[in-house]
């Protein structure tokens, strides 16, 4: 596991918003508000449909950089808002219900980073991926983990926040 979240926050674009009000209340002003419900449309298909071909077919379509033979479990939500900051390389897989965050709207600023998620990568389902975060070839995300920094290559990781498994855990 890196050492900390620098490396994610070195990757994150901060960008402020006006103030007096939370920066999700500008969110018109980050994103077309045109291109955000044509991208809510595809995924909601992306979510629904079991064809993986037709899956990276659309995800392509709004962006989303994804590798040959990418596997979507139904219910996976890429980012909405920013789905072209999201690689996924060659046969990775991503979980049901699972999520990946480019951004995060707080309170005087909006943060955007890419995701990469390395080739042959495993996420599990209802995982959660936040911006800026880079997950190894091989590299193996539990179920129902928070993953806040990045996962080294074949490295499996666990919880909220995700940290790695040590080799004498059960697994």
């Amino acid at each position: 596991m890196s050492d900390d979240t620098t490396r994610r926050h070195e990757r994150i674009t901060r960008h402020e918003t006006p103030g007096g009000l939370n920066s999700l209340q500008y969110w018109t002003n980050a994103r077309n508000p045109l291109r955000v419900a044509i991208h809510y449309l595809v995924i909601w298909l992306v979510r629904i449909n079991p064809s993986l071909r037709l899956k990276n077919w659309l995800l392509r379509g709004i962006g989303v950089s994804v590798g040959r033979g990418v596997s979507w479990g139904l219910e996976s939500t890429p980012d909405v808002f920013w789905p072209d900051l999201i690689t996924v390389e060659d046969h990775a897989i991503i979980g049901y219900d699972a999520t990946i965050l480019c951004h995060e709207f707080l309170q005087d600023e909006y943060r955007t980073g890419e995701v990469v998620i390395g080739e042959r990568a495993m996420i599990g389902a209802n995982a959660t991926i936040l911006p800026g975060v880079e997950i190894g070839a091989n590299a193996q995300v539990a179920a129902n983990s928070l993953v806040t920094r990045d996962v080294p290559p074949d490295t499996t990781v666990a919880g909220v926040p995700a940290t790695e498994m040590s080799s004498d855990r059960v697994t």
